[in-house]
C-alpha cells in the first residue's frame, strides 16, 4: 500500500467491481472523464480484470482508499514508456461526497511521489477538459504546468472544447514536495 497523508493507495480488488460500475454509469462523475458511454457490469469486469498487473512496465491500476479504509475512487499510470521514463495520469474521485477535500490531490501526490522514486519515471503527463477548472487548479496545486492546449478536441454538450495537456518533471515534483531522500527521514 502507497499511503500519503489522506489516503492509501492500493491494488483493485474484485470487491470493487460493483462501486466502480456504479461511478463509470454516474454522467456526473463521468462528465470529467472522456468515457461518453453507459458500460455494462461486464465491461467494467473486463477493464478491471484486463487491466496492467501493477509492473512498472505494464503501467498501475489502484483504489484510492481513505485513511479509514472507504473506497473513494481509482487511479492509474498508463502508457508507460521505460525508455522515455514517462507515463500518463488517470484519477476519478467516484464518491461525490469526497470531492473538494483535497483527496485527490493526495493521492496524485502520493502516486508521483511512488512514479518518481520507485518506478523511476522523470515525466507524468495528463490530459485535462477546459470546463474542469476545478481539476485543473488540482494539478497546478500538486506541481503540473500545462504544455499545450488541444484545439477543440472534444466534443460534448453541443460544442467543441479544448483540451489542456499538463505534465510534471520529476524535479520539478522534488522542488515542490521533497525527493526521496527527504521522504525516508
Amino acid at each position: 500500500m502507497l499511503e500519503g497523508k489522506l489516503v492509501r493507495l492500493r491494488a483493485l480488488e474484485s470487491t470493487d467491481l460493483e462501486r466502480a460500475y456504479t461511478w463509470i454509469n454516474d454522467r456526473e462523475v463521468t462528465h470529467y472523464l472522456a468515457a461518453r458511454f453507459p458500460l455494462s457490469l461486464a465491461d467494467e469486469r473486463r477493464w478491471l480484470e484486463e487491466g496492467p498487473t501493477n509492473s512498472s512496465a505494464g503501467g498501475v491500476r489502484l483504489a484510492i482508499e481513505t485513511k479509514e479504509g472507504v473506497h473513494i475512487g481509482n487511479m492509474d499510470l498508463h502508457r508507460v514508456h521505460a525508455e522515455d521514463r514517462k507515463a500518463g495520469l488517470g484519477i476519478m474521485i467516484g464518491e461525490k461526497d469526497y470531492w473538494s477535500n483535497g483527496y485527490g490531490g493526495d493521492a496524485i501526490v502520493t502516486l508521483l511521489r511512488f512514479a518518481f522514486h520507485e518506478m523511476n519515471l522523470n515525466r507524468v503527463w495528463l490530459h485535462v477538459f477546459e470546463f474542469n477548472e476545478r481539476a485543473r487548479a488540482s494539478y497546478k496545486k500538486c506541481g503540473f504546468r500545462e504544455e499545450g492546449r488541444l484545439r477543440q478536441h472534444y466534443y460534448a454538450e453541443g460544442r467543441y472544447w479544448d483540451v489542456f495537456v499538463m505534465a510534471i518533471l520529476r524535479d520539478e515534483f522534488e522542488a515542490l514536495h521533497g525527493g526521496a531522500q527527504e521522504q525516508a527521514s
